[in-house]
């Protein structure tokens, strides 16, 4: 009886577990563009080579472009990656590009980065 009861027990924790590491997806469709969860507009940086795994974009520039971090337990899912960047945080990355807020946007919409120096663009869907 004792292991029966263990036995429900492990199979309902494992259950359990697998729900709430279930990925969503980190960014939503807004128009024809994508949005963090906080509705703020996200961007790609020109010199981030797509699938690379990594992002360019480190120290004051990550001031300006703050990155979509990921949680540390967050994989891969359709078109979204996860890059492993040099301070060992996670960020979200789509179609193999990392993704970065702009911190001059003032609020949700605001596309102020677009086209920034050329090499800073609007993620699109």
């Amino acid at each position: 009886m004792k292991t029966n009861k263990l036995m429900l027990t492990l199979a309902l924790t494992a259950a359990l577990a697998a729900c709430s590491t279930a990925e969503t997806r980190p960014a939503m469709t807004s128009g024809s563009m994508l949005t963090g969860s906080n509705g703020m507009t996200l961007y790609v940086f020109d010199k981030d080579e797509a699938g690379s795994g990594q992002s360019m974009c480190t120290g004051p520039c990550a001031t300006n472009w703050p990155p979509l971090f990921a949680p540390h337990e967050a994989m891969a899912s359709g078109d979204y990656s996860v890059v492993k960047r040099g301070d060992g945080n996670k960020q979200w990355a789509y179609k193999g590009k990392p993704l970065y807020f702009w911190s001059k946007d003032q609020k949700a919409g605001d596309t102020t980065g677009d086209g920034f120096n050329n090499v800073w663009h609007v993620a699109k869907p």
